[in-house]
């Protein structure tokens, strides 16, 4: 269980003010002393992560925050990276002393609700005070589930995880495939993976270990090769594979080594749909045509690795694009969660396939450009659309190709307006 990516885990933030009672709640609920309590307002100074297993959901990632009604220099700082666990919580938790409910609350819970996440209020410390009866009553008009606490002395802990159980998403209860839906039991998929600079030694990267698990978790089954054996892979197989998957860096080759009848995509985009909104971001992807030189264009990572010589998002990409557009492109590049509040002066967002951060902060960056009407697409589309194979890279979803065809027969390259969702089905059906 402790070795579960990030990414895949629910991720639940526990908000509130100062000294409520977050952090003894965390304790409480995972059993172990992994934040600081004190009667000292404003202990927990960032966010703390505790990764741990809620039967029958299974690996979540609990973040304990700091108050966000802090003052001063530091404060504003607390209050900065506290805000920053909004675009990352799957499920909210605002946690209130009993007796204290008031505009913050509400103004937590309809940040939420703005967000389409799904909260559950604790009202802790109920040994000193009860919570207003005409708060009760409006939270259960808003169908928003609370609880009462003790947490110092466990006392609610078992009402409040049965109210997590019951307020997670659909999604961490029936997940969505990366791959194995589009292969089926029983058939193949191939996985071309590429041995070069920046594969770690002795282990294969998130993406393609996250792919291969989940084939077998669908009864089907894969071959792993590099490219230069996929010719003679696929020569020796007696039937052919339902998917042929690649490293986009491979694509051209993989190309034209896998025969047309043969759906191909690359890893990457298979992540687009996985994290994100695949739809959206093809459509983003038409961004590209409308780039000029002298553009600014961010490129996001989710990881924080080490760039080496050939970097796919420091090197590859930059180049590519600027051979698309025939000139010198202004490219910024951000890491983790480090991702632009303001994304208005870029012409494009370029994100990677996010195998480490989780769906929700995906979905809340593209929400986040969509606002801002910047078009947001993804390594895997940008390189195919770069090299001229994106209706190749987009065999395997039927949905995002006939989108695609749709808007270059009609000349219309808005993005994502229509295509763009929250969680609960975005893209599910691509």
């Amino acid at each position: 269980m402790q070795r579960t990516a990030k990414a895949f885990r629910l991720h639940i933030g526990l908000f509130g003010r100062r000294n409520v009672g977050k952090s003894s709640l965390l304790n409480a609920i995972t059993r172990q002393q992994t934040s600081i309590v004190s009667d000292h307002a404003g202990t927990t100074t960032d966010p703390v992560e505790k990764p741990m297993e809620l039967l029958p959901l299974g690996p979540v990632l609990f973040i304990d925050t700091a108050g966000i009604d802090d003052e001063g220099a530091l404060g504003d700082l607390r209050i900065q990276r506290t805000r920053s666990v909004f675009d990352r919580t799957d499920l909210g938790v605002v946690v209130a002393e009993a007796g204290a409910w008031g505009a913050f609350e509400q103004h937590l819970l309809d940040e939420f609700a703005s967000r389409d996440v799904p909260a559950v209020v604790v009202f802790n410390k109920v040994d000193l005070a009860e919570p207003d009866p005409a708060v009760l009553q409006a939270l259960e008009a808003e169908d928003i589930p609370f609880v009462r606490t003790v947490a110092e002395r466990g006392e609610g802990v078992l009402e409040f995880r049965q109210a997590l159980l019951d307020t997670a998403p659909e999604e961490f209860v029936n997940n969505p495939a990366i791959l194995g839906d589009l292969v089926g039991p029983g058939e193949m998929a191939v996985l071309v993976v590429p041995i070069d600079k920046e594969a770690p030694k002795g282990r294969l990267i998130m993406p393609q270990v996250q792919s291969i698990r989940d084939l077998l978790d669908s009864d089907a089954y894969c071959m792993v090769v590099k490219e230069r054996e996929l010719r003679m892979a696929l020569d020796r197989l007696k039937h052919p594979p339902k998917l042929v998957v690649t490293d986009s860096q491979a694509f051209l080759k993989v190309a034209a080594d896998t025969p047309r009848e043969i759906p191909m995509t690359s890893f990457s985009i298979l992540f687009a749909r996985f994290r994100g909104d695949l739809l959206a971001q093809v459509e983003g992807t038409l961004a590209i045509d409308r780039l000029r030189p002298g553009d600014r264009v961010l490129i996001a990572e989710a990881c924080s690795h080490h760039p080496i010589a050939e970097d796919i998002g420091r090197v590859k990409i930059p180049r590519w694009l600027t051979q698309y557009v025939g000139g010198k492109l202004d490219i910024l590049h951000v890491q983790g969660h480090d991702f632009p509040d303001d994304v208005a002066p870029y012409k494009l967002v370029v994100h990677c396939g996010a195998c480490t951060i989780n769906r929700r902060e995906v979905l809340n960056r593209l929400l986040r450009c969509r606002a801002a009407r910047v078009p947001m697409t993804n390594y895997g589309l940008t390189i195919a659309y770069s090299l001229g194979i994106f209706e190749r890279a987009l065999s395997p979803f039927p949905a995002a190709l006939e989108a695609y065809r749709r808007r270059m027969k009609h000349g219309d390259q808005t993005f994502g307006a229509e295509a763009l969702s929250l969680p609960a089905g975005a893209g599910e059906d691509l």
